[in-house]
């Protein structure tokens, strides 16, 4: 395998919950407010990242802003500005203008009411990411699976889970799969289920306790990502060399 740039990860808190982005070590403000576009629905203009009380510049690299791998950055999204709504312009004049303006405000903050006011599926559905870290969780929630094919990204780190069941299999289009920090064992994953989501491109199960990984960890052949440190991991299975577009391996504090 070649050898692939150095990444972070970035744990952005909007809106009420924190989204992990990996981003490049060498990435940019920039490359970030676009990673961050598909995730929260904020257009990168209307986007304002901030780190340990200072606004990232937009040209700056985050290394030079003192963004490292496990930094806290806020977004703050400016109205009006989300996908598919028009920029706004700061030179606009007369009455006609102002109330295109006020119209605009309103309809957004109606949408926004409209989506606080769904249940908590319907917004995963919508969003497509479920993100659910630090949520006390010993289980995954059974409305997770409800969701289908909606979901993009499962978060469920630092929690005590101990199983990934068969029900995995429902996210048929999941890309991203971040177990970190839980209380998986071997037994504990259902890797025939896992086996089934052919769209999985990051898989982060790092601070379990797994021992093995089976044979059919092959079979995720869209697999870009993988993070198994910090487990008692004797090997590797030699099916491993299957994952032909396998970029990342961190394996470290193994066995």
């Amino acid at each position: 395998m070649e050898d692939s740039p150095p990444t972070i990860t970035v744990h952005v808190k909007f809106a009420g919950r924190t989204i992990p982005v990996v981003v490049p070590a060498s990435a940019s403000t920039a490359e970030l407010k676009l990673l961050l576009q598909p995730l929260t629905n904020v257009l990168p203009r209307g986007q304002r990242l901030i780190c340990k009380g200072k606004v990232l510049a937009e040209a700056a690299s985050l290394s030079s802003m003192q963004v490292a791998d496990g930094s806290k950055v806020m977004l703050i999204a400016s109205q009006g500005l989300h996908q598919g709504d028009g920029p706004i312009t700061k030179n606009s004049s007369g009455p006609a203008e102002t109330a295109k303006r006020t119209s605009n405000v309103k309809e957004n903050h109606t949408q926004k009411q409209e989506i606080i006011s769904k249940s908590r599926p319907e917004r995963w559905k919508i969003t497509g990411v479920i993100a659910l870290s630090d949520s006390g969780l010993k289980v995954v929630p059974e409305e997770v699976w409800d969701c289908g094919s909606s979901v993009r990204v499962l978060d469920v780190c630092n929690n005590s889970i101990e199983t990934i069941p068969q029900k995995i299999a429902a996210l048929r289009s999941l890309n991203k799969l971040l177990v970190t920090a839980n209380n998986l064992s071997d037994g504990g994953i259902c890797w025939e289920g896992l086996s089934c989501v052919q769209t999985l491109t990051v898989l982060s199960l790092s601070q379990n306790r797994l021992v093995t990984l089976p044979p059919s960890l092959g079979s995720l052949t869209f697999l870009h990502e993988l993070r198994i440190a910090n487990n008692m991991i004797g090997n590797l299975p030699v099916e491993i060399g299957l994952l032909k577009q396998l970029e990342i391996l961190i394996a470290n504090n193994n066995r």
